[in-house]
């Protein structure tokens, strides 16, 4: 199978690295069932994209594979793994402990995806001091220190959305380069910063709009709201309503 060796810097398309994550969940999917070899259109079907969509997004990553074979799993797991930073491990602080921060330092598998999760963070003095797991529940104000202490790369905020911006500049300013936002808030971030948003919300927002679809409920077209004129609540002169 032709590959890249070399490991010069390349440009890889956002809409490209947002797929590498399904394409890293389907194949190792297959290499528990022990395949060995995958084609692009099995791979596509798992990922639920089309076959040249795949064919591109991987020759970005120097992967071509074997007409009639198709790749390689390992070594394709292990390009995408390379490309992704998998084959090392990011200290990760959680900040927020409440219902969604909790469940996110019990979750496992963070770490078996190279996500070393290495301290938790709050405000709450009746959570600071008390253990999850291993791990003791720090102060927020210790941020600098935490930083420094485990070398934190990624940040996860779990808090309320009135203080994400002000951890988010306190994560900043201790040097962390990557945030996971929970909070429903949108961030102000330096140009250096990343950024991910995840809105659990928004995403059953959108499936409320299939499902309506799915049952066949779409609503009808609703009247333009209106504005009434007039200081006493009553309409304009010759009863007419003005659109707001």
């Amino acid at each position: 199978m032709a590959a890249s060796s070399d490991r010069v810097p390349r440009r890889i398309p956002e809409a490209t690295v947002a797929r590498l994550p399904l394409y890293l969940r389907s194949l190792l999917e297959v290499a528990e069932a022990k395949t060995a070899t995958i084609s692009s259109e099995r791979l596509a079907e798992m990922a639920g994209v089309n076959a040249a969509k795949v064919r591109k997004d991987l020759s970005y990553l120097g992967s071509y594979g074997t007409r009639g074979v198709g790749y390689d799993v390992e070594y394709l797991l292990y390009q995408i793994s390379r490309e992704l930073g998998l084959t090392q491990d990011w200290p990760v602080a959680i900040v927020g402990l409440g219902n969604l921060g909790r469940a996110l330092a019990n979750y496992r598998g963070f770490l078996a995806r190279g996500f070393h999760v290495v301290a938790l963070v709050d405000s709450d003095p009746g959570k600071v001091g008390t253990f999850i797991g291993d791990l003791e529940v720090r102060h927020v104000e210790e941020m600098p220190l935490i930083t420094r202490e485990h070398r934190v790369a990624i940040g996860i905020i779990a808090t309320p959305a009135s203080v994400a911006q002000e951890v988010t500049d306190l994560l900043v300013d201790s040097g962390v380069g990557s945030i996971l936002n929970f909070a429903p808030v949108v961030l102000t971030v330096p140009p250096h910063v990343s950024v991910r948003k995840v809105d659990l919300s928004i995403e059953l927002q959108i499936l409320s709009f299939y499902q309506q679809r799915q049952a066949g409920t779409v609503p009808l077209e609703q009247p333009v709201p209106v504005a009434v004129a007039g200081g006493n609540g009553a309409p304009p002169a010759g009863g007419r309503l003005a659109p707001i």
